[in-house]
């Protein structure tokens, strides 16, 4: 008996690189495990090409038939024989998957990004950098790294107060970021997206390496600058969209041609994505800001949901159709709708108190080891909030798999380190986010509609037992 499976496998790369996908997963995925595949074929064709093999499982004895079609998504055809089990078909789907994402990064190397939202400051993308992700943790949902940066600042005021107005002092402190921590964003990132101006316009020149470093050695920062802001000009300034053509044009006035298929175009309606999800939730629309950084990431803070605010990067934008865009900001719904920034400083504060009365004599004896057992175990709780958050994304918007399609998208780096390391300690980590796999297979595993009555109680189950199942690999 066989069964065949279809999916689709999104390509965010421009006409010129489409049949460089498969000769990059012919090479980097079948090639690289010759002993896991056989029958491999290639068919190039002047529309689309093909590429067909055989995953195999030589202990168990297990075999798959698939079938690759390029495109835009690219088209798979599974076709598993007798035996076979699902998870093998899963765990080659995740394969391509990464494969795919693996491609697009080497794209991005050599990308050129140009984004812009009306009536806003022309201002260059960011590179991945420490500071802006620590800046991020900070005041994201989860507050935790608050607790790490207050360690030193503990100490200051310890020496200069006094332990009863030191702890005051720094709860205090605490506190007034926690409830500030809207406004704190809304005055250090770069845009912000409103009913009246709900667009975010991505260009991109997927280049060829060489030409990319003629272009990076030709032009420094500045002049970059200028041509993104004489791309706004003849456009958004004037009621148009910034289309490639109008950045063809700027390009050539400096003397510099790209190819018109390395070239993309993206126009995304923040607003409304955002307003969807929050109307799911029944909250009001948060306020919404966009860092423009090649980072995919979203993070959500605020006191209460009527002062909640949502941070989006532009890497998510370029990396992520709308329907995943909106799987994650269901999640980030999830906790300003939780108030988790709240409760999670709850949570370190009543720590904070009890570690100067009633664990005093355990903090004396070493302090070394219980901070490490202590920010072990609120992380660990941690936890059990972002599960939650999936969870409530999976109920609220009711598209578990899109969300686990996002995770492995943004988290591919991730993902593919955590198969090939122990997860325990993964598990143990200073990290409110438990490991990217238990989370996508979590998802994976929901049918909709989702339906549970208790989702913090029952993500915490499930986070407790995933760590149970970590010992047993």
């Amino acid at each position: 008996m066989t069964r065949t499976y279809n999916f689709a496998v999104d390509t965010a790369v421009a006409p010129a690189h489409m049949k460089e996908i498969l000769e990059f997963i012919y090479k980097y995925y079948l090639l690289s495990k010759p002993k896991d595949f056989s029958i491999i074929n290639k068919i190039n064709g002047s529309n689309s090409s093909k590429l067909s093999f055989y995953a195999l499982n030589q202990e168990h004895g297990w075999k798959l038939f698939v079938e690759i079609t390029s495109g835009s998504p690219l088209d798979v055809k599974i076709k598993s024989y007798n035996g076979t089990p699902e998870k093998f078909v899963s765990n080659i789907k995740e394969d391509l998957i990464l494969a795919v994402q693996f491609f697009h990064e080497s794209i991005r190397q050599s990308t050129l990004y140009f984004a812009w939202v009306e009536g806003e400051e022309i201002i260059p993308e960011e590179p991945p950098n420490a500071g802006k992700k620590i800046s991020d943790r900070l005041f994201g949902s989860n507050l935790l790294f608050l607790y790490v940066l207050f360690f030193g600042i503990n100490i200051i005021f310890f020496v200069l107060l006094g332990l009863v107005f030191a702890v005051i002092a720094i709860l205090g402190l605490q506190l007034v970021i926690v409830l500030l921590s809207d406004r704190i964003y809304m005055a250090k990132n770069n845009w912000r997206i409103t009913p009246s101006n709900p667009y975010v316009h991505i260009l991109e020149y997927q280049l060829p390496v060489e030409e990319f470093r003629e272009f990076k050695e030709k032009f420094g920062n500045e002049v970059v600058l200028q041509m993104k802001n004489e791309i706004y000009e003849r456009s958004l300034a004037v009621g148009k969209e910034p289309t490639c053509e109008i950045g063809e044009e700027i390009f050539e006035n400096y003397g510099f041609t790209c190819n018109s298929n390395s070239k993309l175009v993206k126009i995304v309606d923040v607003y409304s994505i955002v307003k969807t999800a929050a109307s799911k939730f029944n909250i009001p629309v948060p306020n919404i800001v966009i860092s423009n950084t090649m980072i995919p990431n979203a993070a959500a803070t605020g006191p209460i949901p009527s002062r909640g605010l949502v941070l989006i990067t532009t890497g998510l934008l370029v990396e992520l159709e709308e329907d995943e865009i909106l799987s994650v900001l269901g999640h980030e719904m999830g906790h300003l709708k939780g108030r988790d920034p709240i409760v999670l400083f709850s949570i370190i504060s009543i720590e904070f108190i009890l570690r100067f009365t009633l664990f005093f004599p355990l903090v004396i004896l070493n302090p070394i080891i219980y901070i490490i057992v202590v920010m072990a175990l609120i992380f660990f709780v941690a936890k059990f909030f972002e599960t939650r958050a999936d969870l409530v994304s999976a109920i609220k918007i009711g598209q578990p798999e899109v969300l686990a399609e996002s995770l492995r998208k943004i988290g591919f780096n991730r993902l593919q380190m955590e198969r090939s390391s122990s997860n325990i300690l993964r598990w143990l980590a200073w990290d409110p986010h438990p490991p990217l796999y238990f989370r996508i297979e979590r998802l994976d595993k929901m049918k909709t509609p989702v339906e549970v009555k208790h989702p913090l109680i029952q993500s915490a189950k499930d986070v407790i037992n995933g760590f149970k199942r970590s010992f047993r690999g």
